[in-house]
């Protein structure tokens, strides 16, 4: 079915033939003669939308609209009149009117916007529906969203490594979400009504970080002109967060262990020793116990325990969930309506590599959400800036510029494929044999394309 269609038309004849032609055309149809009716019949889980007459005995189309309405907010409602006029469908529109058309009205066009119409409270469901889920989500599961094997197998230990309040290292590559599972491990944690307080060690310089780790006293150096209290002492009772800590100078390292044995720090220009209780979590993209850069007594201090973020070409099962939940918050935020990601979209997003992990899927969400025709393909495969050669090639006469052109398509398909004919062809919807002559043509070797593996 197309969609569900409440139809109410006080005219029998033009009812009944609105009404047989929108079953004709797909669609589930609900008939009254009067709106009255209609109204008595409609709830908030009502699925579909309202087809409605204006001029009625009783109450007329745009009363049933405003009540509709006022029961299911946005509910979209297309009238129909006979004795319509600019005015009139001025006021419809500004009350609330999803469109306005006059009899007698081309049953095509009546078509194609009730099937609009029907798409709109569908997608409103859908949003709806996720919003309800979301919200209903108690717990980790609402900050770590995913329901393959792999992110449940890191929320369980994520939960057992919480109530321990050890130090624990994280390991994960870039964009895998390494503070996110942090403040997680502090937010269920004992510590949580304590601060949580992140540092990255590779966006600080060298000379900063030890001011930025233990803090200092006014004139300390000659930009300290006044006191500053430093991350070790502000997470004191809470979780301090050291990502990137493999790039932590081997100097700075030593006086991180000292703090770490003895529970107590000294901020730069004092000897006053400070106690601190807290709980240092790690994030690193590389083996800390095979680092010859990093010291071994520091690597056993902090590794009581470990957890280990899968990269998102290893939990695929979630790939077109998250990009679902990055786009609808992005269309909510900026007040876009949600874009439905076609099935060639969603292909795309599950043969990609993702190289940037969540993070580049959450990029590539938002602009997806907050571009209203651009596709998912063209997001990941953006096309390079014109070079010389092209530039020259611009020169050429059209059927030349056509034929190269037509050959980096393919190839360019072959590539995002790996090789696989079918998919190719069902990519570029053509036949085999066509396939076949134009790879011929253009010099186009299908083993050039495959993997190693293959």
């Amino acid at each position: 079915m197309r969609g569900t269609v409440m139809l109410i038309d006080d005219e029998a004849m033009i009812r009944q033939s609105t009404e047989q032609w929108l079953k004709m055309a797909g669609f589930e149809v609900l008939s009254f003669d009067n709106a009255e009716a209609g109204l008595a019949a409609l709830d908030e889980q009502f699925p579909g939308i309202i087809v409605s007459d204006v001029k009625m005995p009783g109450m007329d189309g745009l009363t049933l609209m405003g009540e509709a309405q006022l029961r299911i907010p946005e509910l979209p409602v297309i009238l129909i009149t006979g004795h319509g006029d600019v005015d009139m469908a001025i006021k419809a529109m500004r009350e609330g009117a999803y469109d306005f058309i006059e009899k007698p009205f081309v049953p095509e066009r009546l078509v194609e916007t009730i099937h609009r119409a029907c798409e709109k409270r569908r997608l409103m469901l859908e949003n709806l529906r996720l919003q309800q889920n979301l919200r209903s989500q108690t717990g980790l599961d609402a900050k770590i969203i995913g329901t393959s094997p792999a992110i449940q197998r890191l929320k369980r230990e994520l939960l057992k490594c919480a109530e321990l309040d050890t130090n624990v290292i994280i390991y994960g590559e870039t964009g895998t979400g390494k503070e996110l599972v942090a403040q997680c491990l502090h937010e269920f944690s004992a510590r949580s009504g304590n601060n949580f307080v992140p540092l990255n060690c590779g966006a600080i310089p060298e000379a900063l970080i030890e001011s930025e780790l233990f803090g200092h006293e006014a004139g300390a150096f000659t930009s300290a002109d006044k006191q500053r209290v430093g991350k070790f002492e502000y997470a004191n009772g809470g979780t301090l967060f050291l990502d990137e800590i493999e790039i932590m100078p081997v100097n700075l390292q030593v006086k991180l262990l000292r703090a770490l044995q003895e529970g107590v720090i000294e901020r730069l220009g004092s000897n006053k020793p400070i106690p601190v209780d807290l709980r240092v979590v790690a994030a690193s993209k590389v083996d800390l116990k095979t680092d010859e850069a990093f010291r071994q007594d520091l690597y056993y201090r902090l590794n009581v325990t470990q957890l280990q973020i899968p990269p998102l070409r290893e939990r695929e099962e979630d790939i077109v969930l998250l990009f679902e939940h990055y786009a609808r918050h992005a269309a909510s935020q900026h007040e876009r309506e949600l874009r439905r990601a076609t099935a060639q979209d969603i292909q795309n997003l599950e043969q990609y590599n993702w190289p940037g992990n969540v993070r580049e899927l959450r990029n590539v969400a938002i602009r997806y959400a907050l571009d209203g025709a651009l596709p998912v393909a063209d997001i990941l495969y953006p096309q390079e800036p014109m070079l010389a050669a092209e530039a020259e090639e611009s020169t050429l006469p059209l059927a030349a510029q056509v034929a190269n052109f037509e050959s980096k398509v393919i190839g360019a398909s072959l590539s995002r494929h790996q090789g696989n004919i079918k998919a190719v062809l069902e990519e570029l919807d053509l036949p085999r044999r066509t396939l076949n002559q134009k790879m011929a043509k253009y010099g186009l070797n299908r083993a050039d394309f495959l993997t190693g593996e293959e």
